[in-house]
């Protein structure tokens, strides 16, 4: 008898591809690492080309999320921002951030978890180097440790994993969940208010000048008849001085 979920004939064989199926859905899709202050790209996780249209897409998100944290707005330090099928989690420390995305069925205390190895491996390897990264992606070989961590994170259901799932010493209850579209539209919103008042600013220095040159030109309009009588006074004058 065929199994219509996995199309084995073997029950172990049936388990094994649902376990498999699983952890596939389940995994960790896209991982990135930037400098907070100006939002560089200093590392990321490459993946195997699979679906690359929505990597794409996800990942021009994540380089938005980073701009937007490079603004210097109070940002928490860890967060939970969701986006479509899937969440953006980061952690915030030493002025890098570290960003993965994962299906909402991944747990959360995992994927922060993966986050803090991550951390901790890139501060001790390549830390005294982050301030002084000119160039994107300076640290790309740091996707050797990103694949090796993320295939230990993979299975939900692994001894090791499970340990960290009840690790009541790591809590993620209060980091907070928020819309992409949330997160994103507070920094277009601020980008337009800080366009307007750049606007403003310039409209009113134009307004200033012009009214400095119509100061002027009445000034000149109600003085100018006085000035060439008094002009013409001084020529008569300098005439007659002349002929006497």
């Amino acid at each position: 008898m065929v199994c219509d979920a996995c199309w084995t004939t073997s029950p172990l064989d049936c388990v094994a591809s649902l376990c498999s199926q699983e952890s596939e859905s389940e995994m960790v899709k896209l991982t990135m690492i930037a400098r907070v202050t100006d939002g560089l790209p200093l590392a990321e996780g490459l993946e195997d080309g699979r679906d690359q249209k929505d990597a794409d897409f996800y990942k021009h998100q994540a380089k938005a999320l980073f701009k937007n944290l490079s603004k210097g707005q109070n940002h928490p330090s860890r967060m939970s921002i969701e986006t479509g099928p899937y969440v953006f989690h980061y952690i915030i420390e030493g002025h890098v951030c570290y960003l993965t995305m994962c299906d909402r069925s991944y747990p959360k205390k995992l994927a922060f978890q993966y986050l803090e190895d991550l951390k901790n491996e890139f501060e001790k390897v390549d830390g005294s180097q982050i301030e002084t990264a000119a160039r994107p992606y300076a640290f790309i070989k740091f996707d050797t440790f990103i694949q090796k961590t993320k295939k230990l994170y993979l299975d939900t259901h692994t001894q090791r994993n499970l340990a960290k799932l009840n690790d009541e010493l790591y809590e993620v209850h209060q980091i907070m969940t928020r819309n992409v579209q949330e997160v994103l539209g507070v920094g277009e919103k601020l980008d337009q208010v800080s366009q307007m008042s750049s606007r403003l600013t310039h409209e009113s220095r134009v307004y200033a000048d012009k009214a400095k040159d119509l100061n002027r030109q009445a000034l000149i309009k109600k003085w100018a008849p006085v000035a060439i009588v008094l002009g013409i006074v001084l020529v008569l004058f300098y005439i007659r001085k002349q002929i006497w």
